[in-house]
């Protein structure tokens, strides 16, 4: 209740008072930069004693093969199911706008930094240059590196690592204390993120291309409620119930346009749900760079509006490059901040027929699709998780439904 109510006079105090709404954003980078700070030991402590607890070390590498699968199937059907939305709804048709007006030095920055993370260069980021680097580099997979080669070997240790292990334990204990401090400050982080975007690119921003708005969102909640809603049920849970019992997540998200201002929080409530920690820990930290659906969809859907908004016709053979070209696109930016708008613009940069100062079209409401892009991405990992431990025959459906029925587990 306090982050809905925070994010509502966010809203009203960037609308009503845009010049204090904008002033008000390094409450909201504050906010995420203490949830990124925990980040890394959480998922260090998480997945390095999960692995070391496996009772078979060859489980490690079975979860591992059995996520990424999952995430190339769902990431590459988000990516379908925006190009579809797109040639249904054309939301860019009628605009008629001369690529040589727009301005294409406002997105010049974006291009060069979407060069600046090719796919090989991505593979060689996973790597930390010192172990401690890992710890400080922000880099989500190099952490996770570290942590399951610690857990590899801790658990070939045997009973001499029991005591190492039981170290770690408590000091997951430790770092999960930190994040409830920390997440007191979450409706503070709400309020003025949304402050800061509502007053610094207004309602107004949003214009004309309210119809492209409203078809993400739209093509975003037919994904997490159709197509992961049936994925869930036949996995035998609720989409719906789920969603509920990760309101919480959802709302900092929701206020804050990052994903991983939840990550800690998600982690801890599906563990609470009956998912083994190992299989949280290595398939949470991988969806958050291999899993990004609400991305996905956001990536095909707004190609093809700016195409149709500078009329560009895309023939079938042309947008399913476009397609193929996004699929490696958005594994190169991963975990990059703004990873949206940057693996965009490396998909537009590599497929010539659609300008990439297209892209200045639709940079003032990307604040305004972000929020939508993270909350999908954050649905698509809780789910994967989940059905991945259930694979496993890992996850515990009893204490499943009593988590997202609300009722205390035993």
């Amino acid at each position: 209740m306090q982050v809905i109510a925070a994010v509502l006079i966010g809203i009203l105090v960037g609308y009503f008072f845009p010049n204090l709404g904008s002033a008000l954003r390094p409450l909201g980078d504050g906010f995420v930069k203490l949830i990124k700070m925990v980040i890394a030991p959480v998922i260090f402590l998480t997945v390095c004693t999960g692995i070391a607890g496996m009772a078979d070390l060859k489980q490690t590498g079975r979860v591992a093969g059995k996520a990424m699968g999952y995430f190339l199937f769902f990431s590459t059907f988000a990516l379908v199911i925006g190009m579809i939305v797109a040639n249904v709804v054309r939301p860019g048709s009628g605009l008629h706008i001369d690529p040589k007006s727009l301005n294409s030095g406002a997105v010049s920055s974006f291009v060069t930094e979407a060069h600046a993370h090719s796919f090989t260069d991505f593979l060689m980021r996973i790597i930390p240059t010192t172990t401690a680097g890992a710890f400080t580099s922000g880099e989500i997979l190099q952490v996770l590196l570290v942590a399951i080669l610690f857990g590899i070997s801790l658990a070939q240790m045997g009973p001499k690592g029991e005591k190492v292990l039981s170290l770690f334990r408590q000091l997951t204990e430790l770092v999960f204390g930190v994040v409830r401090l920390v997440m007191y400050a979450a409706p503070i982080g709400a309020f003025g993120a949304m402050a800061f975007t509502v007053g610094r690119f207004g309602v107004s921003s949003i214009g004309n291309l309210l119809e492209l708005i409203l078809t993400f969102y739209f093509t975003a909640f037919v994904f997490v409620f159709g197509v992961l809603g049936v994925v869930s049920r036949m996995m035998g849970f609720s989409i719906f119930r789920l969603a509920r019992y990760l309101k919480e997540e959802l709302l900092i998200v929701l206020g804050t346009s990052s994903s991983e201002s939840a990550l800690p929080g998600l982690i801890a409530k599906l563990e609470n749900a009956g998912c083994p920690q190992g299989v949280v820990g290595l398939v949470v930290p991988m969806g958050y760079s291999f899993n990004l659906d609400g991305t996905n969809i956001y990536m095909t859907l707004a190609a093809l509006f700016i195409a149709q908004a500078t009329d560009v016709h895309l023939s079938l053979g042309e947008q399913v490059a476009l397609l193929l070209v996004a699929m490696v696109s958005s594994k190169g930016a991963a975990g990059v901040t703004g990873a949206g708008f940057i693996t965009l613009a490396a998909t537009l940069s590599v497929v010539p027929n659609v300008p990439v100062a297209g892209m200045a079209l639709i940079l003032g409401i990307d604040r305004f699709m972000s929020e939508c892009r993270s909350l999908t991405n954050l649905m698509g990992n809780a789910v994967a998780a989940i059905v991945v431990s259930r694979w496993e025959r890992t996850l515990d459906t009893a204490q499943l439904h009593k988590a997202l029925e609300h009722k205390p587990a035993p």
